[in-house]
């Protein structure tokens, strides 16, 4: 779906996690997110009763959901899937988008929240967490797919999570995708390692 294909509200939401993951909650304005989405001005009163912060939420969602659909993506492009293949993959979205707009785009509207608004607002905080586990969920169980055992694709989805979102971190602070190679490169003999059968 193109952006010219999504009505006001979906836009909204659209450019609110745009405006985010480069700008940060507290940066990003709602008069910015109806200018950058083209909406009609007052369309947030009437799609965003609660103002901001429902609009921050729902942006942290849709976030959550494109990640998680993402990782069945990754999967269906691959001739052979195993766990290095797919942490690959998911560092190579950002490895590519970065090379492509020189960091200009920002980073990941989830982390971007939780960093802004997890200790101050508990709805965000709640959205932040239900996004992570969102994502987190495909993950697991592509491993479990893969033949990770049970008992260790939660922790090992989680583990794969946090280092692309810290890399990121560091990938933009440098404006340098080294941080994501490494993680790439070193995780991905450990995560091969937890397939216990074919």
């Amino acid at each position: 779906m193109t952006s010219s294909d999504r009505g006001p509200r979906e836009r909204m939401v659209f450019s609110a996690a745009q405006l985010i993951r480069r700008d940060g909650v507290a940066a990003t304005g709602v008069r910015d997110v109806v200018a950058h989405a083209q909406a009609p001005r007052g369309s947030v009163q009437h799609y965003f009763p609660g103002g901001k912060e429902q609009l921050v939420n729902e942006a942290v969602e849709w976030a959550g959901r494109y990640a998680a659909r993402r990782v069945g993506r990754f999967l269906a492009a691959m001739a052979e899937p195993s766990p290095s293949r797919l942490f690959a993959a998911m560092a190579g979205q950002w490895i590519d988008e970065f090379d492509r707009t020189g960091f200009a785009a920002g980073g990941c509207p989830v982390a971007a929240a939780t960093v802004d608004r997890a200790h101050s607002s508990p709805s965000t905080r709640a959205a932040t967490a239900a996004a992570f586990a969102r994502w987190t969920g495909p993950v697991a169980a592509a491993l479990a797919g893969m033949g990770v055992p049970a008992d260790r694709t939660g922790s090992l989805a989680t583990l794969m999570i946090s280092s692309l979102e810290g890399a990121i971190l560091i990938a933009r602070a440098e404006r340098d995708v080294r941080a994501l190679t490494t993680v790439v490169r070193e995780l991905g003999p450990f995560l091969d390692a937890c397939v216990t059968h074919p």
